[in-house]
């Protein structure tokens, strides 16, 4: 078995959140912005992943604590230098690295399982996540031969307007073979920003006669980088809406999704019910059975079976089954 390392990168300043917390603490669903990639990166590798952190470093360890070890870049010199601050925990540990952001809250779990599988069955020297968009977000472009094998990838600042108009965009996210890729991130030119892109990684590989694998999503929507207070807003009502739609489909009803408001360490018993305008939030427990709203909010609380709560507000509460507020 090929052994998964993952670094999470979560150093850049976050200027366009105006914001005096580091945009990856903002929560989404209740939950912060980097918890969100570590417990995915633990889903695909049994190792705790490594998170690159520069600004507000110490906020971040304070939430994260001992889910993560950290890498500090002291400089904002790319994403290429910020991989290159994990090499001194991770070389040697694995055979594959898979490099995430602590942005992308929507990026799911099945998707980097995904590409780690593609990695191990094909053993290409990269693995990158691509998606087709008319929306580029200041994704970097997808550069393909016309064999239809990829050769680079162009950030959006250094793209012409023929590669301007390219729908296959870079996410980011990639597996690396891991030798490789430690002994490579050094030799990164010099972008004309001053930085190190990580994306020129894919050329590189590509100049040395390697192959280079993309797996692409076929939902825009989890690839979503959150860079402002809009699409912070738009990340939530994403990850909002596939939260309601999971309860349901696991027998809950909510009778006003719209209007209903369901944190990610929220449980719900079957055949309870949500009326609208109610808010689940934090490490609620809700029984089977009961009736839940409207205009309630319940927060870090335990209900039993069969319990009904109408138009309250409960906070670190507990009720036994059959309680009726």
């Amino acid at each position: 078995m090929m052994h998964v390392s993952v670094v999470i990168l979560a150093a850049g300043q976050g200027t366009r959140m105006k914001s005096s917390l580091p945009k990856v603490l903002h929560p989404v669903a209740g939950k912060p912005m980097v918890v969100h990639a570590i417990e995915s990166a633990r889903e695909v590798s049994e190792a705790t992943p490594v998170l690159v952190v520069g600004v507000g470093a110490d906020q971040v360890r304070a939430v994260v604590g001992d889910r993560a070890r950290y890498a500090v870049q002291e400089q904002r010199l790319g994403t290429g230098h910020a991989v290159l601050q994990a090499k001194s925990l991770l070389l040697g540990q694995s055979d594959i690295v898979l490099v995430t952001y602590a942005d992308m809250p929507l990026l799911r779990i099945e998707t980097l399982q995904r590409m780690v599988q593609r990695h191990r069955e094909t053993s290409p020297t990269v693995t990158m996540l691509t998606v087709i968009e008319d929306d580029a977000r200041g994704f970097g472009r997808v550069l393909r031969d016309a064999a239809g094998a990829v050769t680079a990838v162009v950030e959006e600042a250094d793209a012409t307007p023929e590669q301007l108009a390219i729908r296959e965009l870079n996410t980011g996210s990639y597996c690396f073979d891991a030798g490789w890729l430690w002994s490579r991130l050094d030799q990164i030119p010099l972008s004309a920003k001053g930085e190190y892109y990580l994306t020129d990684m894919v050329g590189m590989a590509v100049s040395e006669g390697r192959r280079v694998e993309a797996l692409t999503t076929d939902d825009p929507s989890e690839v979503l980088g959150v860079n402002t207070r809009v699409h912070l807003a738009e990340a939530e009502a994403v990850l909002r809406r596939c939260i309601n739609e999971a309860w349901m489909l696991s027998g809950v009803t909510i009778v006003d999704p719209a209007t209903t408001f369901i944190e990610a360490g929220v449980t719900l018993g079957r055949d309870t019910v949500v009326y609208p305008n109610t808010y689940l939030e934090g490490e609620t427990q809700i029984g089977a059975g009961c009736r839940i709203g409207p205009n309630t909010i319940i927060r870090d609380s335990t209900l039993g079976d069969r319990c009904a709560v109408l138009a309250s507000v409960i906070e670190g509460g507990t009720l036994e089954d059959d309680v009726v507020i």
